[in-house]
């Protein structure tokens, strides 16, 4: 939302015209806690409801209205056509020598380009470019996202919010076994998704009708929205692929410049889509490479370099973030479905205070506003993790916020959800 308002907000008021919804996050503050009136930055934070195809359209259609813009469809990119004086000379850095020449097509045709962004999301179409001219591809940072997921799309068929978003752009939760997370979308649509461990036999029949309804029901927050005469499926179940985290080494300042050949977006970097920030950080990131290419003119290493320093700067904090926040819940959901004890962090090194937990930071945020902003902002990419996380006042508010009252509706356990599936199936496991 901030870089739409900022950087693009005719394509923001298009969206809106098209039936997409502003979401106030704010109206998720925990009631009665403390620190909970308005505040400056408030306003920042809104969330678009709006689904993925919906807003990729408003996109394509904006794009398609500029001056020199021509879009070609059912054409295929499969080679980049590279300078034979730069190739001759790049494994020793050919300073301000353009690289990029031309692309090739499937069908053999030739465009001339000085400069190429991949835009090709997690295939990352250049770095099979590269190595098909011979250039050496630096290595990629990949950690697991350990998650195996099934999405449905719906419309409602009444006005107004079946129940209220807990999340602010979304209702549900991360549970210790499984994720169950509801977005509304544009137009009175809203999507459901449901996240298991990779390989999880006993929760497959989640890829059912049946049975994704019967565990979507159960959990909370998305009760209420699947209720009988409230709303309607408009899609069959879709399988969510979950591939790892990866920051793309061509990205990043490990990959020697390669003069006019940009990756953006999930080209370049890609976390875990249940964080849902692969969207915004595609936006942010085209938009810094703008600025980059506007202060760097000179198609040459300087500007590669300078690319690069960009991207390394928005995605590492969110690969880093995603990495260790995938792996904590992996080990989670590993111990409660394998019976497992979870580890323990360790102790803190002597005389050193121990960091408040993601957790602790959870708890806290339920009855502290402050906090909840805090965490609010990290969660939408607003602020940093180190922004955040490395705020003295702010952990010492996580410090010093009460415990959370242990109420409210729970998920169902593990042996819980496995008998709901199998019931639903028509089958006891």
């Amino acid at each position: 939302m901030r870089v739409l308002r900022e950087r693009a907000p005719r394509v923001l008021e298009a969206a809106l015209a098209a039936g997409a919804e502003l979401l106030d996050l704010t109206e998720a503050l925990p009631s009665g806690a403390a620190g909970v009136a308005p505040e400056p930055g408030d306003e920042e934070l809104v969330a678009l409801g709006c689904r993925r195809t919906a807003l990729e359209l408003v996109l394509y259609r904006a794009v398609r209205e500029l001056p020199g813009v021509t879009v070609r469809h059912r054409t295929t990119v499969s080679a980049v056509e590279l300078d034979p004086a730069w190739r001759a000379e790049h494994a020793g850095d050919a300073g301000a020598v353009r690289a990029v020449r031309a692309v090739r097509t499937a069908d053999g045709e030739r465009i001339p380009a000085d400069i190429v962004v991949d835009a090709t999301g997690r295939q990352a179409a250049a770095r099979g470019w590269l190595r098909a001219a011979g250039v050496p591809v630096a290595e990629d940072r990949v950690s697991p996202s350990g998650l195996s997921g099934f999405t449905r799309f719906y419309r409602l068929t009444g006005d107004g919010r079946p129940g209220p978003l807990n999340r602010g752009n979304a209702a549900g939760d991360i549970w210790d076994h499984y994720a169950g997370v509801l977005h509304p979308g544009d137009n009175g649509t809203f999507s459901i998704a449901l996240a298991t461990l990779p390989g999880d036999r006993a929760l497959h029949g989640l890829h059912t009708p049946a049975g994704f309804t019967a565990a979507a029901r159960a959990t909370p927050g998305l009760d209420r929205w699947l209720a009988e005469g409230v709303s309607e499926p408009t899609s069959p179940v879709h399988a969510i692929t979950s591939p790892p985290n990866t920051l793309r080494g061509t990205a990043t300042s490990y990959q020697r410049p390669v003069p006019g050949l940009f990756p953006v977006g999930d080209a370049a970097c890609t976390t875990n889509p249940l964080f849902g920030r692969g969207m915004s950080l595609a936006l942010a990131h085209v938009f810094a490479l703008a600025d980059v290419l506007r202060a760097h003119p000179v198609i040459g290493s300087a500007q590669s370099r300078a690319a690069a320093r960009a991207a390394e700067d928005l995605f590492l904090p969110w690969y880093e973030q995603s990495a260790a926040a995938d792996l904590a819940r992996i080990t989670r959901w590993r111990a409660t479905v394998h019976g497992s004890p979870t580890p323990s962090a360790g102790a803190a090194p002597a005389g050193a205070r121990a960091a408040p937990s993601p957790a602790d930071v959870a708890a806290a945020a339920r009855t502290d506003g402050r906090v909840w902003r805090g965490l609010t902002r990290m969660l939408m990419s607003l602020a940093t993790p180190a922004q955040v996380l490395g705020d003295d006042a702010f952990l010492a508010r996580v410090r010093q916020a009460q415990a959370p009252p242990a109420t409210g509706p729970q998920a169902p356990s593990r042996t819980a959800l496995v008998h709901l599936l199998a019931d639903a199936e028509g089958v006891r496991r």
